[in-house]
């Protein structure tokens, strides 16, 4: 069947271009790691020692827009590189492009909740609950490994939770691990981690953007609080490591703010889950495994209820018009047969199937609107430069 073209939502990124997952690769550069010579493309100085900050949720577009909450951070937004993540638009997708340097389709981490082809089941690639063998899931070297094999000192700091997880394991193995709870907890973690060696990378993680604007919104005065903490924060880090290293701050997605009365919830729309077998995604951007044979009708079907909200693509589509990068093929049966993009002010839930904390959240990710798609690469030169 012949697919309509759609001007909704934008076509998918350059890969050969700067994106996320340019950013390790970048660093490793800087850092003389031989595997990634060449491969920065954000003109970075080179540095003995690198922090790398990832702050879920804080994505470019909306850093900017509410930066009066950020005065650390705006005054290095005018030379800040603006890239994509990568599509989808979710952590764990983006987790696993930030890690290996690689697009989606050759990681694998194809999105939140995705098939095991193999298991006939669904995976929550985020959370990682009864998942795969992440080393089979994701076979490709990461960045920290080959940082490591190069004889630079990796450490990623985080929650206790991280160290070993499915989805560290697979898009962050090879790093050493120091934890912390609070967000100072974390900067002091990174601080004597960098004073510890001559050479070395750490990687310092904080969630808690992205959480504040998922149960509030992007646009609510607790996000520009948790904003502010976090520039506190950084300032501070940036102020204490030692003078010859460098900090890259950057992050995983941004995020919109969808009114609960511009969501469809397919409970009460039957005919939206004919066919389909199981309902993969999230609300941004859901993935449908059909049953056999039944892929066709169900594009047809989601076009002519929202396809004025939803660009409805086929899995076979979306490979060729190379949304996650060239795919290989352990990878292909991971991504949905029918693949919907919300449009900027849409999403679809199953307040049956899906988690009622999940129903409930205001922000929201996985499409590639400007909010969702961009984020910040924000380059502190090392002081004695």
């Amino acid at each position: 069947m012949a697919e309509p073209p759609e001007s909704h939502p934008r076509a998918p990124l350059d890969w050969s271009q700067g994106t996320l997952a340019s950013v390790l690769p970048s660093v490793a550069d800087r850092l003389g790691v031989r595997r990634h010579a060449g491969a920065d493309v954000f003109g970075l100085p080179e540095a003995r020692r690198v922090v790398v900050v990832l702050v879920d949720g804080l994505g470019h577009d909306l850093l900017r827009q509410r930066s009066g909450h950020a005065p650390f951070l705006r005054r290095h937004l005018a030379t800040a590189h603006r890239v994509p993540c990568g599509f989808p638009t979710t952590t764990a997708t983006s987790m696993g492009s930030f890690g290996t340097g690689l697009p989606p389709g050759a990681h694998g981490l194809v999105g939140m909740q995705v098939l095991d082809p193999d298991a006939d089941r669904l995976v929550n690639e985020l959370s990682w609950e009864d998942g795969p063998d992440p080393r089979l899931w994701q076979p490709h070297e990461t960045v920290f490994e080959a940082a490591v094999n190069a004889g630079v000192e990796v450490t990623m700091v985080g929650p206790h939770y991280f160290e070993g997880s499915g989805l560290t394991t697979a898009a962050l193995r090879g790093a050493g691990f120091a934890p912390g709870r609070t967000l100072d907890e974390r900067v002091d973690a990174t601080v004597a981690a960098v004073r510890a060696t001559p050479r070395g990378l750490v990687y310092l993680y904080w969630g808690d953007v992205d959480k504040v604007g998922h149960v509030h919104g992007s646009q609510s005065w607790q996000w520009g609080e948790e904003v502010e903490s976090v520039d506190r924060a950084l300032s501070s880090l940036a102020r204490r490591v030692p003078d010859d290293t460098l900090v890259v701050i950057t992050a995983d997605h941004g995020m919109v703010d969808i009114p609960h009365e511009n969501r469809i919830d397919l409970v009460n729309e039957p005919d939206l889950m004919a066919g389909v077998r199981h309902l993969g995604g999230e609300p941004r951007c859901l993935q449908l495994y059909t049953l056999d044979g039944a892929a066709g009708d169900v594009a047809q079907t989601w076009r002519d209820r929202v396809g004025d909200r939803a660009s409805i693509m086929t899995r076979e589509r979306m490979v060729e018009e190379g949304w996650f990068g060239p795919v290989e093929s352990r990878v292909t049966g991971r991504i949905g047969d029918v693949v919907a993009v919300m449009d900027g002010s849409s999403a679809v839930v199953h307040s049956g199937l899906m988690r009622a904390e999940i129903v409930r959240l205001l922000g929201l990710h996985g499409s590639t609107t400007d909010a969702e798609l961009a984020v910040p690469v924000i380059v502190v030169p090392p002081r004695g430069v």
